[in-house]
């Protein structure tokens, strides 16, 4: 079956328990907008907010749900481990530094590896995040940050960087994303004495890029709070997502098949050491339902669940996410 190349990253999706904080830091402390506030559609009773640059442009979403009871992680292997986040240049990493010092956020130094400089941080429930200079990137471009942010636009989020998995075996993983997913197996580094193997797609690029660690002496990991729940990959259209539909089936790899998500389509699988994957389309977008200037400043709600809006709101804790 001819397929196109995966694009990059599309979003990646993580557990919080306290939607309020987990707002206020990721739009006030790291500058990103929210973009839609809807809810998981498998499980209307839990919010399911999208903080991304300016309209959420595919390859910025950084989402999370609100599970309010989630325990602590358990961290581990087969698990996503770190999402890196794209600015615009090395400078813009000092200013990251400073700011995160301020707002007393836990962080380490600036650092070096694979050629790019990095920042290593983790917010209010020790969620793994990381800065990523686009400096010296070539590949898939970044967003725009929201010019009514908090941080100045040159410095601001601008995308999904790489996204880091730590599995206990790497070498079902790595034949899956090349000979399956048609990844590149370019390179590999050192960081803290673990070797990383750098895989891309597409363009390339930070946008494009999966690390993987292989780890034989940690434990699974026990998602809870600060855990990430899946990472997704761009697909053009729904043409090409049906396509990939029937690819995994003919591999008999298990999937949940097409899934209508409205913002995008989607399709769900697991990769050999147990992490959820996604493949989601470019559009149609988040300004299907509300206008450009309204992004997130109400609940939003797929046509196929707005009949049930009052059961739902009566089961959510309001969330004020109108912009100041």
């Amino acid at each position: 079956m001819n397929m196109k190349p995966l694009k990059g990253q599309h979003h990646v999706s993580a557990i919080t328990a306290n939607a309020q904080k987990n707002y206020e830091f990721f739009t006030r402390i790291l500058g990103m907008r929210l973009v839609k506030k809807t809810v998981n559609q498998d499980d209307t009773t839990m919010y399911h907010l999208f903080y991304a640059d300016e309209r959420g442009n595919p390859g910025t979403d950084l989402t999370f749900f609100e599970i309010k009871n989630a325990g602590r992680t358990y961290r581990g292997t087969d698990s996503i481990t770190c999402t890196f986040l794209r600015v615009p240049s090395d400078e813009s990493l000092l200013y990251w530094k400073k700011r995160l010092s301020e707002q007393e956020v836990l962080h380490g130094e600036i650092r070096e590896a694979n050629g790019k400089k990095m920042l290593f941080f983790e917010d209010f429930e020790g969620q793994r995040l990381a800065l990523i200079s686009d400096q010296n990137n070539k590949g898939v471009k970044g967003g725009k940050p929201w010019d009514r942010a908090a941080v100045p636009p040159n410095h601001g989020i601008i995308g999904l960087g790489p996204v880091m998995l730590t599995v206990s075996e790497l070498g079902p993983t790595a034949n899956l994303l090349t000979e399956v997913m048609e990844y590149r197996r370019i390179g590999e580094y050192s960081l803290d004495e673990d070797t990383v193997v750098v895989f891309e797609t597409g363009e390339g690029g930070n946008g494009a890029e999966i690390h993987i660690k292989e780890s034989h002496d940690l434990p699974k990991q026990r998602p809870g709070r600060g855990s990430v729940h899946h990472v997704a990959f761009r697909v053009e259209n729904e043409d090409e997502l049906r396509n990939w539909v029937r690819k995994l089936k003919e591999l008999r790899i298990a999937s949940s098949g097409f899934v209508e998500r409205y913002y995008f389509k989607s399709l769900y699988f697991r990769e050999p050491n147990g992490i959820l994957f996604e493949l989601a389309t470019d559009g149609p977008g988040f300004e299907a339902d509300e206008p450009f200037e309204q992004l997130g400043e109400k609940l939003a709600l797929p046509p196929y669940i707005e009949d049930s809006r009052e059961e739902i709101e009566a089961k959510i804790t309001p969330l004020d996410t109108k912009s100041e």
